[in-house]
Parts: C-alpha cells; sequence; structure tokens
C-alpha cells in the first residue's frame, strides 16, 4: 500500500461533489477565504468552495460493498487513490454481545410475544366465542414481497452510508458482491439442495440493489468464482492482508479490505489473451491502493419506548422503559461533551448520550459501553443524533467544529486525518 497524503471531499457552491483534493489545498482554500470546512455524518472532514470551480469534470470513483450478515465493509476508490474505508456492524441478527441489547429478530419476537398478551387480555371468554371481541380475519391481504426485518435493517445501514458517500464523491458506479446462497438446483451450483426454496438473503440483495440503482449504475460481482476476478483473488493480486480468523476486530484488514478490492475490479481484470505461440491470463489495467480515511459505523443502540408490559404493574402504572428522550436539552444519541474543573485540572468525557438517571446524563462510547454517568449541567450538546455511530479517526474524540489534529482526548486516540 503507498502512503499518500489523505485526500479531501469537496463539493462545489451548490452542493454538487467535484474530485476530491489534497489537505494542503484544501487548508489553503479555507486560509484566503475560498472555501469552508464542515464534517458529514459519516465523519469526513470536507471542503465546500465559496467560488464557482474552473470545471466540474469527474473521474471514475467507485464504491465497492462486501455486505454481510453480522459485519459489512464498504470502500470508495479510483484509479489513483483509496479514498474511504468503513467497517459496518449492522445489529439485525444477534445482539451485543456482553450486554443486554438484544438484535433486530429477537425485538421482533418480543414485540408479537407482546401483542398476543395484548389481544388475549381484552377477550371476554365468558361469552360465545361469535360474541368475542376477536377481529376479522385478513387473509386476502398478504403481499408476497415481504423483506425480513433484521435484512432490510443490515441494508439500511448500508444504504444510508453509500448516501452519504454520494453527497461528497462523484460516484460512477457502485459494485456489490453478489450473494447465491444453495437452495434448490436451479441456483446452478454443486452440491444444491433438491427441491424449490427461496433466500431471504438474495431477497433482500435484490432490494438493496434496486434502492441503489437511484444514486448510480450498480454493477455485481461474483466474488467467489475462482476466474481470476474473484474477491480473495484480486484482493491477493493487490497484496492486501486479510484477517479470516476475527470477523468482529474493527480493522481493515477484516472486511474493508474485501470492499477495496471489489471498488478495484472497475479498474483491474483478469483476461486471457491469445497469440501465434502461446495462450494465457494477464492482469489488464492499473489501480493504486494508499492510506485512506477509516472508519467504524453502526447504529445508536436505543431502545425504543415500551408501551406495553408483559406483566402489568400494580395499580395500573407502568415504569419508564426505552425511548430516545430526556428531561434535558440532551436526546438519546446526541454527541455529548462533559466537562469540568478538579484540582485545577480540566477534565473532559466526549461520548454519545445512552440515558438519563436523576440529574445525570449516561455517555458511552462508540461500541456503547458506558463511560458514567455525568452531570447535566456540566454537559454540552456538540452535535444531534444523526442515526449513526462513527468509531475512528477524528470522531468522535475530538470537536467535530475543529480540523483534526493528533491529540489524544480523554475518551481516546485519534490520528490525523488530513
Amino acid at each position: 500500500m503507498q502512503k499518500e497524503n489523505l485526500r479531501v471531499p469537496v463539493i462545489s457552491p451548490s452542493g454538487e461533489p467535484l474530485m476530491p483534493t489534497t489537505a494542503s489545498r484544501a487548508r489553503r482554500w479555507i486560509k484566503q477565504g475560498k472555501a469552508k470546512p464542515f464534517w458529514n455524518d459519516l465523519g469526513i472532514w470536507c471542503v465546500q468552495l465559496l467560488f464557482k470551480p474552473s470545471g466540474t469534470k469527474t473521474q471514475s470513483i467507485v464504491v465497492g460493498t462486501d455486505p454481510g450478515k453480522r459485519y459489512s465493509g464498504i470502500a470508495v476508490q479510483s484509479a489513483k487513490y483509496t479514498l474511504f474505508m468503513s467497517h459496518i456492524v449492522v445489529m439485525g441478527f444477534i445482539p451485543k454481545q456482553g450486554t443486554a441489547i438484544a438484535g433486530i429478530k429477537e425485538k421482533m419476537l418480543y414485540r408479537s410475544m407482546l401483542r398476543r398478551g395484548r389481544r388475549g387480555r381484552r377477550i371476554n371468554r365468558s361469552k360465545a366465542f361469535k360474541l368475542r371481541n376477536h377481529r376479522q380475519k385478513r387473509f386476502s391481504n398478504r403481499k408476497k414481497t415481504k423483506l425480513a426485518p433484521s435484512i432490510r435493517s443490515n441494508r439500511q445501514l448500508e444504504i444510508r452510508v453509500i448516501s452519504e458517500l454520494a453527497r461528497i464523491y462523484p460516484i460512477s458506479e457502485i459494485r456489490v458482491e453478489k450473494v447465491r446462497a444453495d437452495v434448490d438446483k436451479t441456483s446452478g451450483r454443486k452440491g444444491a439442495k433438491s427441491g424449490k426454496g427461496f433466500s431471504p438473503v438474495m431477497v433482500g440483495q435484490g432490494w438493496m440493489i434496486e434502492q441503489l440503482s437511484s444514486i448510480a449504475t450498480v454493477v455485481t460481482i461474483e466474488g467467489w468464482h475462482k476466474d481470476g476476478n474473484g474477491t480473495s483473488q484480486v484482493r491477493e493480486y493487490l497484496q492486501l492482508m486479510k484477517n479470516k480468523s476475527d470477523k468482529a476486530l474493527q480493522a481493515p484488514e477484516t472486511h474493508a479490505v474485501d470492499a477495496v478490492a471489489i471498488a478495484a475490479t472497475r479498474f483491474v481484470q483478469y483476461k486471457p489473451f491469445y497469440t501465434a505461440n502461446t495462450r494465457g491470463c494477464i492482469w489488464v489495467g492499473e489501480v493504486a491502493i494508499t492510506d485512506a480515511v477509516f472508519k467504524v459505523i453502526s447504529k445508536p443502540r436505543i431502545t425504543r419506548r415500551r408501551l406495553h408490559d408483559a406483566v402489568p404493574g400494580k395499580g395500573g402504572i407502568r415504569e419508564r422503559y426505552g425511548g430516545s428522550t430526556t428531561p434535558f436539552k440532551a436526546r438519546k444519541g446526541d454527541l455529548i461533551e462533559y466537562s469540568t474543573k478538579s484540582k485545577g485540572e480540566i477534565k473532559k468525557v466526549i461520548g454519545y448520550c445512552s440515558g438519563y438517571t436523576g440529574k445525570n446524563l449516561s455517555l458511552s462510547d462508540a461500541n456503547w459501553s458506558r463511560l458514567g454517568r455525568f452531570a447535566d449541567s456540566k454537559c454540552r450538546i456538540l452535535a444531534r443524533n444523526t442515526g449513526l455511530v462513527i468509531l475512528g479517526t477524528s470522531s468522535p474524540t475530538q470537536l467535530p467544529s475543529y480540523p483534526p489534529t493528533t491529540k489524544a482526548s480523554a475518551y481516546g486516540h485519534s490520528t490525523s486525518e488530513i
């Protein structure tokens, strides 16, 4: 991987994404009053021009997506630079390990249990069956295009990240690794099961591709192929390191490198060649893999407000549980800074609001591990809840309104982004 200056996204005065520029040029524009800096929802430092650009021509910039069941990878790649890498933590299937936070699947099961309990309690069983307060039958209003909520939640998070990237990069193409499940003999794969069936993963994949087509041209990549253009083969050709032992590791070597390889297939291909005396295969095209901003992206672990309990409380009084609001100005998911002075030293803690107790706010890190409870009077809001939790360079370890630095904070460690 080459060491290059990280590229800074640039947008026009009207908000149209332009080609990224160098960090030194971006700082010079800001100093001369030709541009203003801002942070997008992914924690990427960008600049917006304050004058009409001399040209708006763009080169090919490709987004590579490696969707997964628990973790996904998304990267932005051009022919000369790697612009962005991310590790996506999706919460559709499994709960957060070591905590009581459930995934989408477990939440749906608990919701259906509460619904059955409510319907059972409102029925007067002393009356005849025909006179009971049963709802009418609803068997003719079903649609055959239902998508599992857990899969929908995973794909929606990936679509959200790509849509945010499309606002700051002139994306020309989106490449998605295609999944093909062994459902029946029609799948065309060896060892496929017999009989009819379908795969919810493939249904979610088709839905995701349909949604992404409104952003840019979508190209599907069959990464399992061994014809030289498979994801693992392209990754080895680009000399990218892969960690196969711990997929939960929040590092580029787990899933982001696969996304980079998928995006790079737009610029390099393994093609056969024929001459008068020889024949074989050769790599065609060029692409440069460089240092890039790396982010770990997930969603706030906020429990929805519970309107009903499985067991009714005494006197019909239901305790507060869940919800996104607090009695203070802050809401759950907001980026909060706590500052206090003790023994002549200023203590600062930055984290996400995850709840409250009395007059104190609970702050958590990007992995939603609680940092502690802090007085609301000594907290201030840095950024409102965007529906995303970002961990990585410059976010949330420092103020979003200032350029990134190499200084470590009380929350964690930050490295220079530009």
